[in-house]
């Protein structure tokens, strides 16, 4: 409830902060259903060395169902992956950059390993709006952003999201000496740049509220 979204130092973190609320989970696995391509970031993938980004693994007992909606909306089996990385912190031995797509920098690109990766900038670092203009090239119109507070919040600058799913789960997690991450970093979006979200609609599970926003 005081916005923390990520413990670094803790493996799972994500999972103990939603509390293993399992309408969490499949509102994760029917946005994986739905999307064409879900994007991540170098540090999400080292906070899930088996992650799989598969709507089937976030919540098992819907698998059936979900795959029968994939096949209903025309879409291939599971969501295709892309990292946003300039590799820096990428794990080159990630099980899922066996299938996935990485979008990076000019020069790093020579020294990255995957399905395929694809320079989409010069510089420093990886422009969003490039990566996000080669996976609609790619046919992948549907993008869902599980990437992470510094890819989220370099997205919202770029003014790339459409749409924010907000889980609020009912626990506090405080902040004291070691890092603990809220939903935007890395980024000032107030005074100058404010995003302002619409909502859409609002479910509670137990005592989780479950929220969608349109953002402008």
């Amino acid at each position: 409830m005081d916005g923390v979204v990520a413990l670094p130092e803790l493996a799972r973190s994500n999972a103990l902060i939603a509390a293993e609320s399992p309408a969490d989970r499949f509102v994760m696995a029917l946005l994986r259903a739905c999307s064409d391509v879900v994007l991540v970031g170098a540090g999400t993938l080292l906070a899930s060395p088996q992650g799989t980004w598969r709507a089937d693994r976030v919540h098992p007992p819907a698998a059936a169902e979900l795959a029968e909606l994939r096949r209903a909306l025309g879409k291939p089996e599971h969501p295709a992956i892309a990292v946003v990385t300039t590799g820096a912190s990428l794990d080159p031995a990630h099980p899922v950059l066996a299938r996935a797509l990485i979008l990076t920098t000019e020069r790093a690109a020579p020294q990255l390993r995957a399905a395929e990766v694809v320079p989409v900038s010069d510089g420093e670092t990886v422009d969003l709006r490039a990566a996000v203009a080669a996976l609609h090239e790619r046919g992948h119109q549907l993008v869902l952003s599980e990437g992470g507070p510094n890819v989220f919040g370099s997205l919202l600058a770029a003014g790339l999201v459409d749409e924010l799913f907000l889980t609020v789960s009912p626990l506090l997690a405080g902040r004291g000496d070691s890092p603990r991450l809220g939903l935007v970093e890395g980024v000032e979006l107030l005074p100058d740049a404010p995003v302002r979200g619409t909502l859409l609609s609002a479910r509670t599970a137990a005592d989780h509220l479950l929220l969608r926003y349109a953002l402008r």
